[in-house]
């Protein structure tokens, strides 16, 4: 079969199995996985994988060994019965080999009564499918699987190798999932996750950071609360002086290709705070969590500084606070930003390749959050995201635009084999 014949059968076996597409993404919405709780939806990915025929390798990461790494990210928990699940379709290795990943993982749901529709029902209406997982990033996982499947389907088989990679961890750093099958082995010549990036081709990202911050007060009884120091007033001082420096840091730092989509190159979010443990005690301790981006150019030691001198400038203004110092610890998310050179052949291919389903060359963008592709740098792999269109991904009514998932499918299914060649 010429190749031009073999890409007209793929993309009509695509076409073929759209139904079947949704139905799929349903089935795994339908699996609550939490990161740390990914083990169900894994096992479903696994029969996925094995029912392609293809060499499945089911692990769960080697803290041992991932800690070892300069990108490892360390998270609280174990990996047992947390399996990353790996599907291989073997090639000649005179062909370039082509890595398909995504992550199983979600984010927490809550507050469900945001929510007009069930988070984990995989409820469609008006060309969307809602659910929590479903454009950030189970449709882009089952789009991977069903663009092999539907090569495979129509008899035709890759020349090189087709890796398809069902990872846990992505939410909280990927060390136990991307960057363990990496260490594992599991290389190729390029690396493409389809994460929702709106059918735009994402090459580089912001650094992250994660921090916490804690002050201290004096407890007192509510009929005393005079006599106490509350933590939740002091802590206020430090809350306003993060969302200041946030909007200075909006207004200083620049990157253009992150400003494209987001309107903005870098974020500051205050997204925990905790503080007391009774109504009738005044709060003794308060607690905030954080997560700073950087841009290009920033080195994450500067960003730490910077973060740093805010806190202990606004502590010093209040008398309480200068004598009980806030204490900062810097945990979980650390990564510095991440760039791939877009003159890459393997990224000038796919731009190519991907045209003509899409009419048009698909617009190149930055993203201002992380993402596992980073992890490519470390292994000689050119890496890049393209996904589907959809809105609300860690926030309430999740959805990913049906129409896009279909397209996508198709995207890859023909990129396959670009890349790879076709028997």
């Amino acid at each position: 079969m010429e190749k031009k014949e073999a890409l007209k059968s793929a993309l009509k076996e695509v076409e073929a199995q759209e139904e079947e597409l949704v139905h799929t993404v349903q089935q795994l919405l339908r699996i609550p996985s939490l990161t740390a709780q990914e083990t169900e939806a894994q096992r479903f990915m696994e029969s996925k994988y094995r029912t392609l025929g293809l060499e499945v390798d089911t692990f769960s990461a080697d803290p041992e060994v991932i800690k070892r790494h300069p990108a490892y990210i360390k998270i609280p928990g174990t990996y047992e019965e947390r399996p990353n699940v790996v599907g291989t379709l073997r090639g000649s290795e005179q062909f370039p080999s082509l890595i398909l990943n995504g992550h199983v993982d979600v984010v927490s749901p809550e507050p469900l009564d945001q929510w007009t529709v069930n988070p984990w029902g995989g409820e469609i209406k008006d060309g969307k499918l809602y659910g929590r997982g479903s454009v950030d990033m189970k449709s882009g996982l089952i789009a991977n699987l069903f663009a092999l499947k539907a090569i495979l389907d129509s008899g035709i088989k890759p020349k090189g190798t087709v890796i398809l990679e069902s990872v846990i961890e992505e939410e909280a750093g990927g060390s136990g999932g991307t960057l363990a099958c990496f260490l594992k082995g599991y290389k190729a010549s390029g690396m493409l996750i389809p994460e929702p990036t709106q059918m735009a081709v994402v090459v580089c990202h912001p650094g992250i950071k994660y921090f916490r911050v804690r002050v201290v007060g004096k407890t007192a009884h509510a009929a005393l609360s005079h006599t106490g120091v509350n933590a939740i007033g002091k802590m206020n001082k430090i809350y306003d002086a993060l969302v200041d420096l946030d909007k200075k840091r909006a207004a200083e730092r620049h990157h253009p290709m992150m400003e494209q989509r987001a309107g903005r190159s870098c974020n500051l979010n205050i997204g925990t705070y905790s503080a007391g443990d009774w109504a009738s005690t005044v709060a003794g301790m308060a607690k905030m969590e954080c997560r700073v981006g950087f841009v290009p150019g920033e080195k994450g030691t500067e960003v730490m500084r910077e973060v740093e001198e805010t806190i202990h400038r606004a502590a010093r203004k209040d008398p309480w606070l200068r004598e009980h110092p806030p204490v900062i610890e810097w945990y979980g998310w650390d990564t510095e930003p991440w760039t791939q050179d877009e003159k890459d052949p393997f990224i000038q291919a796919f731009l190519k390749s991907s045209a003509p389903v899409l009419g048009k060359s698909p617009e190149i963008v930055g993203s201002t959050g992380g993402l596992d592709t980073r992890f490519g740098s470390y292994f000689d792999t050119p890496s890049f995201s393209f996904g589907p269109s959809g809105a609300s991904y860690h926030g309430a009514d999740e959805y990913v635009e049906i129409e896009s998932v279909k397209t996508l499918t198709r995207v890859i299914a023909k990129f396959i084999l670009d890349w790879c060649g076709c028997e």
